[in-house]
C-alpha cells in the first residue's frame, strides 16, 4: 500500500467549510494543528489547506468551490475526526482557553483511553484521545 512503508498516512480527512480561514485559526491555535500549507484563490477562498498533528493530516478548503469534489461536498453535514494526542488534559485546557465547544470533558474510557469530545464552529466534531487505532501499545 502506498506510504505504509515510509510511515506517511495513507488516509486524509477532507472537511469544506463556509470560513475556512476561521476553521485554520481554530485548528492550529486551539487545536494544535500545524499548517503544513494554504493555497488561495484570487478572491481570497481557501482553495486547499494541510494541516498536521503528529503524523497525521487533514486537508480542508472553502465551500462554494470548482470541480467534481466541491460538487459532491455540496450539500455534506458535519464530520467526524478521531485524533491521538499524549497529553489529553493539557490538549483539553487549550481548547477551552480558546473557546472551543466542548462536547465531553476528558473521560477515561473502559478500553484504557482517556479523550475528550469538541464541536467547531461549522458543527464538525472533533475527538482527541490516546487510544491509536492498529498500534502495538
Amino acid at each position: 500500500m502506498a506510504g505504509a512503508a515510509t510511515g506517511v498516512p495513507t488516509i486524509y480527512p477532507t472537511i469544506l467549510y463556509a470560513d475556512a480561514k476561521a476553521a485554520i485559526r481554530t485548528l492550529t491555535q486551539a487545536l494544535g494543528f500545524t499548517e503544513e500549507a494554504v493555497y488561495e484563490g484570487e478572491n481570497g477562498q481557501v482553495l486547499h489547506a494541510e494541516l498536521s498533528c503528529g503524523n497525521g493530516r487533514v486537508m480542508l478548503g472553502s465551500k462554494g468551490g470548482e470541480g467534481v469534489f466541491a460538487k459532491a461536498m455540496e450539500g455534506a453535514g458535519p464530520a467526524g475526526v478521531y485524533v491521538v494526542v499524549d497529553e489529553v488534559d493539557e490538549h483539553h485546557a487549550r481548547a477551552v482557553e480558546h473557546g472551543v465547544e466542548i462536547l465531553m470533558p476528558p473521560t477515561d474510557q473502559d478500553y484504557g483511553s482517556r479523550d475528550y469530545m469538541a464541536r467547531d464552529a461549522e458543527g464538525n466534531v472533533w475527538s482527541f484521545g490516546t487510544y491509536a487505532p492498529g498500534s502495538s501499545d
